[in-house]
Protein backbone atom coordinates (compact mmCIF):
# COMPACT_ATOMS: atom_id res chain seq x y z
CA UNK A 1 0.00 0.00 0.00
CA UNK A 2 1.46 3.06 -1.20
CA UNK A 3 -0.07 6.94 0.16
CA UNK A 4 0.77 10.36 0.56
CA UNK A 5 1.83 11.37 3.59
CA UNK A 6 4.14 14.84 5.40
CA UNK A 7 7.30 14.19 6.69
CA UNK A 8 10.41 16.72 6.45
CA UNK A 9 13.35 15.55 4.70
CA UNK A 10 15.47 14.95 7.76
CA UNK A 11 13.56 12.24 9.08
CA UNK A 12 13.33 10.61 5.68
CA UNK A 13 16.75 10.59 5.33
CA UNK A 14 17.14 9.13 8.68
CA UNK A 15 14.44 5.88 7.51
CA UNK A 16 15.80 5.27 4.05
CA UNK A 17 19.77 5.94 4.46
CA UNK A 18 20.43 6.46 8.34
CA UNK A 19 22.62 2.87 9.33
CA UNK A 20 25.18 3.31 12.20
CA UNK A 21 28.61 2.95 11.69
CA UNK A 22 28.93 -0.57 12.53
CA UNK A 23 27.75 -3.51 10.74
CA UNK A 24 25.00 -4.42 13.21
CA UNK A 25 24.12 -2.08 15.68
CA UNK A 26 20.74 -2.37 17.70
CA UNK A 27 18.32 0.54 18.52
CA UNK A 28 17.28 0.00 21.82
CA UNK A 29 14.40 3.19 21.69
CA UNK A 30 12.25 0.39 19.49
CA UNK A 31 9.24 -0.07 21.47
CA UNK A 32 7.83 -3.48 22.70
CA UNK A 33 11.50 -5.14 23.25
CA UNK A 34 11.91 -4.99 19.61
CA UNK A 35 15.56 -3.64 18.50
CA UNK A 36 16.18 -1.42 15.87
CA UNK A 37 19.07 -2.88 13.66
CA UNK A 38 20.79 -1.96 10.92
CA UNK A 39 23.51 -3.42 8.52
CA UNK A 40 25.72 -1.57 5.62
CA UNK A 41 27.06 -3.56 2.76
CA UNK A 42 26.98 -3.60 -0.57
CA UNK A 43 25.23 -5.16 -3.60
CA UNK A 44 25.83 -5.04 -7.26
CA UNK A 45 28.75 -2.07 -6.49
CA UNK A 46 26.16 -0.17 -5.58
CA UNK A 47 25.41 0.34 -1.35
CA UNK A 48 23.12 -1.48 0.64
CA UNK A 49 21.20 -0.83 3.47
CA UNK A 50 18.80 -3.27 5.60
CA UNK A 51 16.61 -2.01 8.59
CA UNK A 52 15.02 -4.56 10.79
CA UNK A 53 13.17 -4.96 14.00
CA UNK A 54 13.73 -7.96 16.23
CA UNK A 55 13.73 -9.22 19.42
CA UNK A 56 16.93 -11.58 19.48
CA UNK A 57 20.27 -10.06 18.30
CA UNK A 58 21.83 -13.42 17.39
CA UNK A 59 19.37 -14.05 15.00
CA UNK A 60 19.16 -11.22 13.50
CA UNK A 61 23.01 -11.51 13.02
CA UNK A 62 22.31 -14.93 11.72
CA UNK A 63 20.28 -13.92 8.69
CA UNK A 64 21.93 -10.76 8.28
CA UNK A 65 25.21 -12.96 7.30
CA UNK A 66 22.55 -15.12 4.97
CA UNK A 67 21.31 -12.20 3.38
CA UNK A 68 25.32 -10.96 2.66
CA UNK A 69 25.93 -14.21 1.43
CA UNK A 70 23.12 -14.34 -0.71
CA UNK A 71 24.34 -11.23 -2.37
CA UNK A 72 28.00 -12.10 -3.13
CA UNK A 73 26.81 -15.36 -4.45
CA UNK A 74 24.75 -13.35 -7.01
CA UNK A 75 27.30 -10.79 -7.34
CA UNK A 76 29.18 -13.98 -8.88
CA UNK A 77 26.07 -14.06 -11.86
CA UNK A 78 24.99 -10.56 -12.35
CA UNK A 79 28.03 -8.10 -11.51
CA UNK A 80 29.59 -6.81 -15.05
CA UNK A 81 32.42 -5.66 -12.80
CA UNK A 82 33.35 -8.59 -11.93
CA UNK A 83 35.64 -10.91 -15.05
CA UNK A 84 34.72 -14.02 -13.50
CA UNK A 85 30.90 -13.39 -13.14
CA UNK A 86 28.30 -15.44 -15.16
CA UNK A 87 27.48 -11.69 -16.87
CA UNK A 88 31.05 -10.85 -17.51
CA UNK A 89 31.46 -14.60 -19.11
CA UNK A 90 28.82 -14.10 -21.51
CA UNK A 91 29.77 -10.80 -22.64
CA UNK A 92 33.35 -11.66 -23.55
CA UNK A 93 33.09 -14.76 -25.39
CA UNK A 94 29.66 -14.55 -26.65
CA UNK A 95 28.26 -17.62 -25.15
CA UNK A 96 28.27 -19.47 -21.25
CA UNK A 97 27.62 -23.02 -20.69
CA UNK A 98 24.71 -24.08 -18.47
CA UNK A 99 24.04 -20.84 -17.22
CA UNK A 100 22.71 -20.84 -13.43
CA UNK A 101 19.44 -21.29 -12.34
CA UNK A 102 19.15 -17.44 -11.69
CA UNK A 103 20.15 -15.67 -14.84
CA UNK A 104 17.73 -17.85 -16.42
CA UNK A 105 14.81 -16.29 -14.62
CA UNK A 106 16.48 -12.85 -15.04
CA UNK A 107 16.72 -13.01 -18.77
CA UNK A 108 13.38 -14.76 -19.25
CA UNK A 109 11.40 -11.73 -17.83
CA UNK A 110 14.15 -9.19 -19.54
CA UNK A 111 13.13 -10.83 -22.82
CA UNK A 112 9.35 -10.95 -22.31
CA UNK A 113 9.16 -7.43 -20.88
CA UNK A 114 11.92 -6.53 -24.24
CA UNK A 115 8.28 -8.20 -26.61
CA UNK A 116 5.70 -6.30 -24.36
CA UNK A 117 7.15 -2.88 -24.34
CA UNK A 118 7.96 -3.15 -27.77
CA UNK A 119 12.20 -3.24 -26.70
CA UNK A 120 11.68 -0.20 -24.93
CA UNK A 121 13.19 -2.12 -22.02
CA UNK A 122 16.01 -3.70 -24.24
CA UNK A 123 19.52 -5.87 -21.96
CA UNK A 124 21.57 -5.38 -25.03
CA UNK A 125 22.13 -1.86 -24.94
CA UNK A 126 25.88 -2.38 -23.43
CA UNK A 127 27.14 -1.27 -26.66
CA UNK A 128 25.67 2.52 -26.31
CA UNK A 129 26.69 2.38 -23.11
CA UNK A 130 30.21 1.73 -24.62
CA UNK A 131 30.10 4.19 -27.33
CA UNK A 132 28.73 6.90 -25.11
CA UNK A 133 31.31 6.40 -21.88
CA UNK A 134 34.10 6.42 -24.59
CA UNK A 135 33.19 9.20 -26.05
CA UNK A 136 32.15 11.37 -23.18
CA UNK A 137 34.78 10.13 -20.56
CA UNK A 138 37.63 9.17 -22.91
CA UNK A 139 38.90 12.40 -23.83
CA UNK A 140 39.69 15.21 -22.93
CA UNK A 141 37.64 17.51 -25.23
CA UNK A 142 34.38 15.20 -25.94
CA UNK A 143 32.10 16.79 -28.88
CA UNK A 144 29.31 18.02 -26.71
CA UNK A 145 26.67 17.08 -29.18
CA UNK A 146 27.56 13.41 -28.64
CA UNK A 147 28.92 10.44 -30.75
CA UNK A 148 29.05 10.73 -34.85
CA UNK A 149 25.85 9.68 -36.35
CA UNK A 150 27.93 6.84 -38.12
CA UNK A 151 29.34 5.43 -34.45
CA UNK A 152 25.62 5.45 -32.94
CA UNK A 153 24.37 3.36 -35.92
CA UNK A 154 27.44 0.75 -35.71
CA UNK A 155 26.53 0.99 -32.05
CA UNK A 156 22.29 0.02 -32.54
CA UNK A 157 23.87 -2.82 -35.39
CA UNK A 158 24.59 -4.74 -31.70
CA UNK A 159 21.20 -4.15 -30.11
CA UNK A 160 18.63 -6.10 -30.15
CA UNK A 161 16.82 -8.52 -27.78
CA UNK A 162 15.76 -11.06 -30.01
CA UNK A 163 19.56 -12.20 -30.83
CA UNK A 164 19.79 -13.32 -27.45
CA UNK A 165 18.84 -17.18 -26.77
CA UNK A 166 18.40 -18.52 -23.17
CA UNK A 167 18.21 -22.34 -22.24
CA UNK A 168 19.34 -24.21 -19.59
CA UNK A 169 21.92 -25.47 -21.96
CA UNK A 170 23.37 -22.42 -23.01
CA UNK A 171 23.37 -18.31 -23.17
CA UNK A 172 24.22 -16.90 -26.32
CA UNK A 173 24.56 -13.73 -27.70
CA UNK A 174 23.71 -14.00 -31.91
CA UNK A 175 26.40 -11.55 -33.36
CA UNK A 176 29.96 -10.83 -31.84
CA UNK A 177 30.02 -7.13 -29.99
CA UNK A 178 27.31 -7.91 -28.17
CA UNK A 179 27.11 -7.22 -24.71
CA UNK A 180 24.23 -7.35 -21.68
CA UNK A 181 23.75 -4.99 -19.07
CA UNK A 182 21.16 -6.53 -16.37
CA UNK A 183 21.48 -3.28 -13.91
CA UNK A 184 17.85 -2.63 -14.94
CA UNK A 185 16.78 -5.65 -13.65
CA UNK A 186 18.86 -7.36 -11.70
CA UNK A 187 19.49 -5.55 -8.76
CA UNK A 188 15.47 -5.74 -8.27
CA UNK A 189 16.51 -9.55 -8.34
CA UNK A 190 18.85 -8.82 -5.69
CA UNK A 191 16.38 -7.35 -3.39
CA UNK A 192 13.73 -10.22 -3.86
CA UNK A 193 15.95 -13.02 -3.07
CA UNK A 194 17.02 -11.02 0.34
CA UNK A 195 13.63 -10.48 1.22
CA UNK A 196 13.11 -13.87 0.14
CA UNK A 197 15.90 -15.05 2.70
CA UNK A 198 14.11 -12.57 5.72
CA UNK A 199 10.84 -13.79 4.94
CA UNK A 200 12.04 -17.21 5.90
CA UNK A 201 14.07 -16.52 8.99
CA UNK A 202 10.55 -14.93 10.04
CA UNK A 203 11.30 -11.55 10.00
CA UNK A 204 8.57 -9.37 9.09
CA UNK A 205 9.41 -5.44 10.48
CA UNK A 206 12.31 -4.77 7.37
CA UNK A 207 13.36 -1.76 5.50
CA UNK A 208 15.71 -2.61 3.17
CA UNK A 209 17.60 -0.76 0.24
CA UNK A 210 19.99 -2.62 -1.91
CA UNK A 211 20.74 -0.24 -4.34
CA UNK A 212 20.73 3.33 -5.61
CA UNK A 213 17.48 3.14 -6.35
CA UNK A 214 15.67 0.17 -4.71
CA UNK A 215 13.56 0.06 -1.40
CA UNK A 216 11.56 -3.10 -0.60
CA UNK A 217 9.45 -3.05 2.72
CA UNK A 218 8.26 -6.07 4.81
CA UNK A 219 5.44 -5.86 7.45
CA UNK A 220 4.57 -2.42 9.11
CA UNK A 221 6.94 -0.12 11.14
CA UNK A 222 6.31 -1.84 14.79
CA UNK A 223 4.41 1.49 15.93
CA UNK A 224 1.68 0.36 13.29
CA UNK A 225 2.09 2.69 10.70
CA UNK A 226 3.74 2.01 6.79
CA UNK A 227 7.55 2.68 6.59
CA UNK A 228 7.86 6.68 4.96
CA UNK A 229 10.17 7.11 2.16
CA UNK A 230 11.08 10.30 0.24
CA UNK A 231 11.53 10.67 -3.63
CA UNK A 232 14.01 12.79 -4.61
CA UNK A 233 12.97 15.27 -7.21
CA UNK A 234 14.69 14.43 -10.80
CA UNK A 235 15.22 18.78 -11.30
CA UNK A 236 17.36 18.58 -7.88
CA UNK A 237 18.05 15.16 -6.90
CA UNK A 238 19.64 16.02 -4.01
CA UNK A 239 15.98 17.13 -2.39
CA UNK A 240 13.03 15.63 -2.13
CA UNK A 241 9.80 16.15 -4.42
CA UNK A 242 7.17 13.90 -2.22
CA UNK A 243 7.29 11.29 0.64
CA UNK A 244 5.32 8.11 0.47
CA UNK A 245 3.86 5.68 2.59
CA UNK A 246 5.39 1.88 1.62
CA UNK A 247 3.57 -0.89 2.59
CA UNK A 248 4.56 -4.67 2.42
CA UNK A 249 6.42 -4.22 -1.71
CA UNK A 250 9.05 -2.31 -3.69
CA UNK A 251 9.60 1.12 -5.03
CA UNK A 252 12.09 0.77 -7.73
CA UNK A 253 13.44 4.46 -9.75
CA UNK A 254 14.89 5.43 -12.87
CA UNK A 255 15.56 8.90 -13.90
CA UNK A 256 18.39 10.03 -16.42
CA UNK A 257 19.89 12.25 -13.36
CA UNK A 258 21.24 8.58 -12.11
CA UNK A 259 24.16 8.91 -14.47
CA UNK A 260 24.56 11.70 -16.76
CA UNK A 261 27.58 11.34 -19.40
CA UNK A 262 27.87 15.21 -19.19
CA UNK A 263 26.95 18.45 -16.96
CA UNK A 264 23.23 19.05 -18.77
CA UNK A 265 21.74 15.69 -18.55
CA UNK A 266 20.80 15.33 -22.12
CA UNK A 267 23.30 12.30 -22.39
CA UNK A 268 22.31 9.51 -20.28
CA UNK A 269 22.37 5.49 -19.35
CA UNK A 270 18.70 5.44 -20.32
CA UNK A 271 18.93 4.67 -23.85
CA UNK A 272 16.05 4.69 -26.41
CA UNK A 273 16.85 1.84 -28.65
CA UNK A 274 15.08 2.90 -31.47
CA UNK A 275 17.72 5.99 -32.13
CA UNK A 276 20.44 4.81 -30.07
CA UNK A 277 19.97 8.41 -27.85
CA UNK A 278 18.89 9.23 -24.71
CA UNK A 279 15.16 9.01 -23.56
CA UNK A 280 13.33 12.26 -22.72
CA UNK A 281 9.33 11.12 -22.70
CA UNK A 282 9.95 12.00 -18.85
CA UNK A 283 12.63 13.06 -16.14
CA UNK A 284 11.67 10.17 -13.62
CA UNK A 285 9.37 7.23 -13.10
CA UNK A 286 8.77 5.22 -9.53
CA UNK A 287 7.47 1.88 -9.64
CA UNK A 288 5.52 0.13 -6.81
CA UNK A 289 4.81 -3.23 -7.44
CA UNK A 290 5.06 -6.91 -5.43
CA UNK A 291 8.53 -7.81 -6.69
CA UNK A 292 11.21 -5.42 -6.51
CA UNK A 293 12.63 -6.99 -9.99
CA UNK A 294 9.29 -6.08 -12.06
CA UNK A 295 9.49 -3.10 -10.13
CA UNK A 296 12.84 -2.13 -11.15
CA UNK A 297 12.51 -3.31 -14.27
CA UNK A 298 9.33 -1.49 -15.42
CA UNK A 299 10.56 1.59 -13.92
CA UNK A 300 13.40 1.31 -16.97
CA UNK A 301 10.87 0.06 -19.36
CA UNK A 302 8.07 3.09 -18.79
CA UNK A 303 11.38 5.68 -18.63
CA UNK A 304 12.01 4.88 -22.43
CA UNK A 305 8.62 3.52 -23.92
CA UNK A 306 6.08 6.31 -25.79
CA UNK A 307 3.90 7.65 -23.10
CA UNK A 308 0.87 6.39 -25.02
CA UNK A 309 2.12 2.60 -24.40
CA UNK A 310 2.49 3.28 -20.53
CA UNK A 311 -0.54 1.63 -19.68
CA UNK A 312 -0.92 -1.00 -21.80
CA UNK A 313 2.70 -1.90 -20.69
CA UNK A 314 0.94 -2.00 -16.26
CA UNK A 315 -1.68 -3.79 -17.88
CA UNK A 316 0.83 -6.69 -17.50
CA UNK A 317 1.75 -6.79 -14.11
CA UNK A 318 -1.24 -6.56 -11.93
CA UNK A 319 -0.29 -4.89 -8.63
CA UNK A 320 1.80 -2.10 -9.81
CA UNK A 321 1.67 1.41 -10.48
CA UNK A 322 3.55 4.44 -11.53
CA UNK A 323 4.45 7.66 -10.97
CA UNK A 324 5.82 9.22 -14.05
CA UNK A 325 7.20 12.56 -14.10
CA UNK A 326 7.61 15.01 -16.97
CA UNK A 327 10.60 17.72 -18.21
CA UNK A 328 8.12 20.43 -16.64
CA UNK A 329 8.06 18.83 -13.29
CA UNK A 330 4.50 17.65 -13.12
CA UNK A 331 4.17 14.16 -12.55
CA UNK A 332 0.86 11.62 -13.64
CA UNK A 333 0.00 8.39 -11.61
CA UNK A 334 -0.74 5.13 -13.80
CA UNK A 335 -1.71 2.14 -12.90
Amino acid sequence: MMRHASLSRRRALTVIAGCAALPLVADRAAPAALALYSWNGTSLGSPARLRLYHTDRAATAAVVARCAAEIARLERIFALYRDDSELARLNRDGQLPTPSQDLRLVLAESLRLAELSGGAFDVTVQPLWDLYARHFFGREQPDPSGPPARAVAAGLALVGWRRVEISARQAALARPGMGLTLNGIAQGYVADRIAGVLRDAGCDRVLADLGCSELFALGRHPDGRAWRVGLADPRQPDRFARVLDLGDGALCISGGYGTRFEPTGRFHHLFDTATGASAGHYIGVSVFAPSAMIADALSTALYVAPPASGARILADYPGASALLTLPDGTSVWRS
